[in-house]
């Protein structure tokens, strides 16, 4: 699969999450959920400015000939930074897509890195990110990643890439493989698969305790035992569900982030 193939897989990956509605607590089209800030306009835009970054992405596992993949991941980081500079410019400061950055940016290379190599995506990632949570957490106390460390001893986001988003691989992507339905309920019904295992560092932070995780699995499992969103009980549920999100102010921004990197993944196992 070509560069400009996976380039493409990424931006509907991130345009695919924010259409895909109602989302507890997360922009869509319809609404804005817990983000007053934000509108869907504004993530088409801070997608379409992650482009360049996700093709570098992409170039850079294609280039790729050492022996050490995190040499290959300390690039991919360098161009992060840069493309975080874009993002925030399109935004007038406004983080919409850090996370994904991030993730996906991490996908997209390895993706590409797989090409040349006869090894997986979710093993590439792991060993381009061995260390990081040692490497990143537990010295400074400035991001909420590094609080919550701090905090509740939660690697988020870097620990989930270094085991090699076990929760992607294991339970959204298989899930995904065998949804039926129109794209909306197929994603949606992924989305709160995610929400059922995710311990969501931005779910965390918003409620400022540990304890609404265990609240939302809860949740996330009663929606899917009532069928989802083809069901007229599943999606009487969801936009209740929505409902609740938006008074507490909660939002699921890192299940956001999987559902992307799910999106991505099957999009380029030609899964949707």
């Amino acid at each position: 699969m070509s560069v400009e193939k996976i380039t493409q897989n990424a931006l509907k990956a991130l345009l695919y999450e924010v259409v895909t509605n109602p989302k507890p607590g997360l922009v869509d089209p319809v609404d804005v959920g817990s983000h007053p800030d934000m509108n869907v306009y504004l993530f088409i835009n801070s997608s379409l400015s992650l482009e360049n970054y996700f093709r570098q992405a992409a170039k850079i596992g294609a280039d790729f000939t050492g022996q050490d993949l995190r040499q290959m991941f300390e690039q991919l980081r360098q161009a992060g930074i840069e493309a975080e500079k874009a993002m925030f410019k399109t935004t007038h400061n406004i983080n919409t897509h850090k996370g994904a950055i991030f993730s996906l940016g991490l996908f997209c290379c390895a993706s590409s890195y797989c090409e040349n190599n006869n090894q997986g995506e979710f093993e590439v990632i792991q060993q381009m990110t061995k260390g990081l949570v040692k490497h990143d957490l537990g010295k400074r106390n400035e991001t909420a990643g590094e609080k919550q460390f701090l905090q509740y001893g939660k690697g988020g986001v870097r620990a989930e890439a270094e085991a090699g988003y076990p929760l992607v691989r294991d339970v959204a992507l298989p899930f995904l493989a065998q949804t039926e339905g129109d794209l909306n309920v197929r994603l949606l019904d992924t989305l709160m698969k995610i929400v059922s295992a995710i311990e969501d560092s931005n779910l965390i932070k918003r409620a400022g305790n540990i304890e609404v995780v265990s609240w939302a699995h809860n949740q996330a499992k009663k929606y899917l035992a009532l069928g989802g969103y083809g069901t007229q009980a599943g999606k009487q549920f969801m936009l209740e569900l929505n409902q609740i999100f938006k008074e507490k102010n909660y939002s699921l921004g890192g299940s956001a982030d999987l559902l992307i990197i799910t999106i991505f993944m099957a999009l380029q196992r030609g899964i949707i």
